[in-house]
């Protein structure tokens, strides 16, 4: 039980990282975002690339913060469940793109089990956390 509080900051900067780097991506290769996102019939991909792009960067650095964690994760955890289901369609890929897709939608139903257990432990303190929050 000592390792606890510092497991869960560990979790929240693993996962943070790789939320905070796939935001930062948004914005970095803007371009090929928006293509894709085209590409998949998103409404107003542009717009949809920097909004989720806010969205990654702020849920990140909340989670790893201890910041708002109830919004972060769960911001994290809607976007996860919006955009996997739309933009890693597995069933609809072809047979060369079919496996990279599966790997992508499994990868983010994993993500989204990360997310639901911090949203789940949002409103406990956090040890390292600036504990900022709506409870």
């Amino acid at each position: 039980m000592a390792l606890e509080a510092e497991f869960l900051l560990a979790g929240r900067l693993v996962l943070g990282v790789l939320f905070l780097y796939n935001g930062y991506n948004h914005f970095a290769d803007f371009e090929s975002r928006k293509g894709y996102a085209e590409y998949k019939g998103t409404p107003l991909p542009g717009a949809a690339v920097i909004a989720s792009g806010v969205i990654l960067v702020l849920g990140a650095l909340g989670i790893m913060l201890g910041v708002y964690p109830v919004i972060a994760a769960g911001a994290l955890a809607t976007f996860l469940i919006v955009a996997t289901p739309l933009f890693h369609d597995f069933w609809n890929a072809g047979e060369e793109e079919k496996e990279n897709e599966l790997n992508h939608f499994l990868k983010n139903v994993g993500l989204l089990g990360g997310t639901l257990v911090l949203l789940s432990t949002g409103s406990e303190v956090w040890a390292y956390g600036a504990n900022l929050g709506l409870f």
